[in-house]
């Protein structure tokens, strides 16, 4: 786990969007891609780029369940607006909130993730270590799956909505062994309500209590924080990284 310590969001997601164009000129066919806050200005800086996507194909982590994509707060109508409309992508996949059927919609999306195995995953981190929307508690060895979130996760996840009751309660989340299997993985988390979270995911115990810290266990996995974002991780952390 190599970790990059920024001094600010926009400074850590240049970082982001550099290793992302670093792996292009390698090759890499497939991205896979986060919503939320998080990676607002990597994509900005994907959008302002004169990188072609046309040619690639993107997987997203995530869906609300009950909303259809072209739901303003749909993460499909999230992408379209921050990346897709911008820059077209020959291929993009996102959860289908409307699926009538769950096991079906988790096959399907298990059947997408296989058929286009993941380069680079950019991920986000919640604050209570969540990654993707595997909530605390969530198997390593679950792949595709519907989710239960948490009421800490709807809390945060209430800004985006006129009032809190509005925020769904349920979403579709590629499982942590789907996650897993992408060949390289970027972490981004940014401001100080992030830094118990990475101290957990660094520094703590490989546990299920902490989804994000199974990223221990990989190689190929770049932390992008800024200073805020880094205040509670030990010295000792961050000199390895050095």
């Amino acid at each position: 786990m190599k970790i990059i310590v920024a001094d600010t969001k926009k400074e850590g997601s240049k970082v982001a969007f550099d290793l992302i164009k670093e792996s292009m000129n390698k090759g890499i066919k497939t991205l896979g891609l986060a919503t939320g806050s998080t990676p607002v200005d990597l994509y900005k800086e994907m959008t302002n780029s004169d990188l072609d996507f046309s040619n690639m194909t993107s997987v997203n982590l995530d869906e609300y369940v009950g909303l259809a994509p072209e739901d303003t707060q749909s993460y499909r109508y999230f992408m379209q607006d921050h990346l897709f409309n911008q820059k077209p992508f020959a291929k993009t996949f996102v959860p289908n909130g409307l699926a009538k059927d769950a096991d079906e919609e988790t096959a399907r999306y298990n059947k997408v993730i296989e058929d286009n195995p993941i380069d680079l995953q950019i991920l986000g981190i919640g604050r209570n270590g969540h990654i993707g929307f595997n909530e605390p508690g969530s198997s390593f060895d679950e792949q595709t799956h519907k989710v239960a979130l948490t009421e800490s996760t709807i809390e945060a996840n209430s800004v985006y909505f006129e009032n809190k009751n509005d925020v769904p309660r349920y979403a579709y989340s590629m499982g942590i062994a789907s996650i897993m299997k992408s060949k390289e993985i970027i972490l981004m988390a940014f401001g100080k309500n992030k830094a118990e979270a990475i101290k957990g995911m660094v520094e703590g115990p490989v546990t299920e209590d902490l989804p994000a810290s199974v990223l221990q266990t990989k190689d190929n996995v770049t932390v992008i924080i800024d200073k805020d974002a880094a205040s509670l991780l030990s010295p000792s952390s961050l000199e390895e990284n050095k």
